[in-house]
């Protein structure tokens, strides 16, 4: 059951080394592969450090990639309403990846005034779907709706987020054909469950949701995330590669969750943050330092002094 594509919080895991040695992978391959042309980072426990600012040094790191040509991709299971931290980060091209691959928004202009250029939305029908075989098979479990623009939540959803939700209903009534904004395409629902381990949830929710959402986790609770099948950072990075004409191999990409691992096995280059939960360490090609060390500004510094 796929969709058709409609143009229009996480840090670190706990029990994993903080400050790992820079992987000598940062070195290997450069004989072969092609000289990078886009990095993909994720935002959250990746180039933001745990207090959610931009280091001066990484700051200066993505000036600096930009100078050289290299475009960079904030690619973020963020709305794109919380993408202000970085709008000023952006460059030429204005663009990010929000909500683990949902939408593509042209950050031009500062918070409240971005606009959607492309939304791989999630069915109503499969959404409704999804919760429905969630709450079979995980009892106890509670939903949020994130759209273009909306954000609602069941009434025995916990404060996890940094706003007050448009609506409290019951996500069969948020999602019905005449439940609110309606208008408005689904991009990802939150599912919520309040004593399952974190993987434990996620790995009884691919199960029970089968082919019907792509599902994931960005958030060190048991908070999964459900878009329309298919969609990922990965899938959606590809996207905006084919139409730029950049392949895999000109890519680089930083992640340290779940939600990050298709996109560290689609790049061509791909490090682990020191950070990261195990998941990710396994699909990175190598692994930098931990965010509140700067990890992605170690390694563009050092892809700019390879180039120099």
């Amino acid at each position: 059951m796929r969709e058709n594509d409609r143009v229009t919080s996480a840090t670190r895991q706990p029990g994993t080394p903080a400050s790992p040695t820079l992987s000598t992978s940062l070195h290997q391959g450069n004989t072969t592969s092609p000289p990078p042309r886009l990095i993909a980072t994720d935002l959250d426990g990746t180039l933001l450090r745990d207090d959610k600012s931009v280091s001066p040094r990484t700051v200066a790191a993505l000036a600096a990639a930009e100078k050289a040509g290299i475009e960079v991709f904030f690619v973020t299971g963020r709305p794109a309403r919380w993408m202000g931290v970085v709008s000023d980060h952006v460059h030429g091209h204005g663009l990010a990846i929000c909500g683990n691959g949902a939408a593509v928004v042209d950050l031009h202009g500062g918070p409240g005034a971005h606009r959607f250029v492309k939304v791989r939305e999630l069915t109503r029908r499969n959404a409704l779907d999804s919760v429905r075989l969630l709450r079979e098979a995980v009892p106890g479990t509670v939903f949020a709706v994130e759209q273009t623009y909306g954000f609602h939540q069941e009434p025995d959803y916990p404060k996890l987020h940094m706003e007050i939700p448009d609506n409290l209903l019951p996500a069969e009534v948020l999602l019905a054909a005449d439940g609110p904004d309606a208008d408005q395409p689904v991009l990802k629902i939150l599912a919520y469950h309040p004593d399952l381990d974190p993987d434990a949830f996620l790995s009884v929710a691919r199960i029970a949701v089968a082919d019907r959402a792509s599902v994931t986790r960005s958030s060190p609770s048991a908070l999964l995330e459900l878009s329309g099948p298919g969609v990922s950072k990965a899938s959606t990075l590809a996207l905006c590669c084919a139409e730029r004409g950049i392949s895999p191999a000109e890519v680089v990409a930083f992640g340290d969750m779940p939600n990050d691992v298709e996109m560290l096995t689609w790049a061509g280059r791909s490090y682990a943050m020191g950070n990261a939960h195990p998941d990710v360490v396994a699909a990175a090609s190598g692994r930098t330092v931990a965010n509140n060390e700067d990890g992605v500004a170690v390694v563009i510094e050092q892809i700019l002094a390879d180039r120099a």
